[in-house]
């Protein structure tokens, strides 16, 4: 189980498809409250000057009940010690930015918010966060997880969890993970009686998110990348290989093997029901799924692909990131590292189930030693992340739209003509750059 942990660092170091650029080491002065300032050694603040400290601090994490728990543990446990109040306010991480963007300027706005990398660039050109300093805990995130929250030379968060998907299997109906997309297909073949409800192999198909590693791993890419730099003009969703994955996507739904009307939450229901053999899917849904299978809940790497690669699945890291109209942004960050701290990850790891962005973490045992979490530890060292820039958000709807017609059987070549078209003129209307 432990066979790849040896090549895990020197993965992490090569598939972060950002900059790897650290934060400014001249430590620039933060905007915070500075009059009454306590020399005292503090986790976030490396220069060891703390500024007068606040009745409470805001956090807005993602409206997700596990989550919420987790980080309400951690927090007390921060008040206790530093006697600030930490209010946690449920928001769901895609509509934080526009909330921010009103309840910001009317300092109705939080001290921290909880993002996906991805969104970083967004964030930036808005101007709604401000670039923290990780300092020497720098070293203590993963190579990975720092380079997905760098942006323009600058660092824009605390990383709390990377996380990627990876092929749950149920044991009682698999006898072992398959090694090989053929073998895959083989199990959706055999184990599908749509009858029945039952299928062989499931996975958000017309979702770009899932499906991006059978573009990836054919050649595919969003933007072409070049040591960390991206050219959104050369986008690379239509390209052959992003053709031959789009018809392999189209076949699972010509075959049967995915139905058309599928939804997350059908999916996930199928699975606990023990209807399923195989499904992709995200660390998020270990805990439900065990649950209600047990023992027989197994995972593995996503399966190679006929030329014999590894899918390239998205990497996403999400992290605490610094409203830029907090007033109190040196308490702010220390609350940020104390809260993705060795000892407080785990704690967030055992509770809400997302894979924490430290390197510590990644060979405690609790990990490590866990056959599912290790299989998405693992496929970890075949991904990317996701790229972070503006333009990024761009792509998903038309792409998604270009999946659903691709599902419903229209020409794979015309439809990612199109949408690539889309997102091209979509950059150019909403003027994102890098």
């Amino acid at each position: 189980m432990k066979k790849w942990l040896g090549m895990l660092f020197a993965a992490l170091l090569m598939i972060g498809a950002l900059a790897a650029c650290g934060p400014d080491e001249s430590g620039q002065e933060s905007e915070g409250n500075t009059e009454g300032g306590e020399s005292t050694e503090t986790e976030g603040n490396t220069e060891g000057e703390m500024p007068e400290k606040p009745e409470k601090l805001t956090v807005w994490m993602n409206a997700e009940e596990k989550q919420e728990e987790a980080l309400k543990t951690i927090t007390d446990k921060f008040t206790e010690e530093n006697d600030i109040e930490v209010e946690i306010i449920p928001i769901s991480m895609l509509d934080q930015i526009e909330k921010l963007d009103v309840e910001g300027p009317a300092g109705n706005g939080p001290d921290i918010i909880f993002q996906p990398h991805d969104r970083i660039g967004d964030l930036v050109l808005k101007g709604l966060v401000d670039p923290v300093n990780l300092g020497d805990k720098e070293g203590e995130y993963t190579e990975t997880a720092v380079d997905a929250v760098t942006y323009e030379g600058d660092v824009w968060g605390y990383p709390a969890v990377t996380e990627t998907y990876a092929l749950f299997y149920n044991k009682s109906l698999v006898e072992e993970a398959p090694e090989t997309m053929e073998d895959l297909m083989a199990i959706a073949e055999r184990d599908t009686k749509k009858g029945e409800d039952k299928y062989g192999f499931l996975m958000e198909g017309a979702n770009f998110y899932f499906t991006y590693p059978f573009f990836s791993g054919n050649g595919a890419y969003v933007f072409a990348n070049e040591n960390g730099s991206y050219d959104i003009d050369d986008i690379g969703l239509n390209n052959e290989g992003a053709v031959k994955g789009g018809k392999l996507i189209q076949s699972w739904f010509d075959n049967g093997y995915i139905p058309q009307d599928l939804t997350p939450d059908i999916m996930n229901g199928l699975v606990k029901e023990g209807k399923v053999s195989t499904v992709i899917n995200g660390p998020w849904m270990v805990r439900e799924y065990q649950d209600a299978l047990g023992d027989d809940l197994a995972a593995a790497p996503l399966p190679l692909l006929e030329n014999g690669e590894n899918p390239k699945s998205f990497v996403g890291v999400k992290s605490y990131m610094l409203s830029y109209y907090s007033e109190n942004k040196e308490w702010a960050e220390e609350l940020m590292a104390f809260i993705t701290n060795s000892e407080n990850a785990m704690t967030y790891y055992d509770m809400a189930g997302e894979m924490p962005a430290r390197k510590d973490s990644i060979e405690d045992p609790a990990i490590a030693d866990d056959e599912i979490m290790s299989a998405f530890a693992e496929q970890a060292t075949y991904g990317e992340p996701m790229p972070g820039i503006p333009a990024m958000q761009q792509v998903w709807e038309p792409i998604n739209n270009a999946l659903s017609f691709i599902s419903k059987g229209e020409p794979v070549n015309e439809v990612l003509d199109e949408a690539v078209q889309i997102i091209k003129d979509n950059i150019a209307a909403s003027g994102a750059g890098q």
